[in-house]
């Protein structure tokens, strides 16, 4: 598809996993969202996600800041599994939602904290 998507997909898949984003984009081919995956490649991990001037794991934590603040689960449960990918801690994710409890409401906290430890359990349960 090009260089920007292959940049982009190598980068997608060190901060989320091989599997979760093999599934994402095979999924979407010949699909009405086809385009829309292939932009969000290019776009959002060929173009942003690769500059140099944050590492990777400073942009998860600001990206699971910036979601629990739109209130955007699906999305957050993602990039709470690319947080840690990326070298956080889940005590470091759990006070990214404490934090977010101030400015974004207790609801919005509680909520990202349930997603946490989803993604917590799901990945003792991981093998490897």
């Amino acid at each position: 598809m090009g260089e920007r998507f292959d940049k982009g997909l190598a980068v997608r898949k060190q901060v989320l996993g091989e599997a979760p984003v093999a599934q994402r984009v095979s999924s979407a081919q010949g699909e009405l969202n086809a385009d829309l995956q292939q932009y969000l490649t290019e776009f959002a991990w060929g173009d942003i996600w690769s500059r140099r001037q944050l590492s990777l794991r400073d942009r998860s934590l600001a990206t699971i800041a910036m979601l629990a603040a739109q209130n955007r689960p699906t999305e957050l449960k993602t990039h709470i599994g690319g947080a840690i990918n990326n070298g956080m801690t889940m005590e470091e994710v759990a006070e990214v939602f404490l934090h977010a409890a101030v400015y974004c409401g207790f609801p919005a906290a509680m909520t990202c904290m349930r997603l946490a430890r989803e993604v917590a359990a799901a990945r003792e349960g991981a093998p490897g």
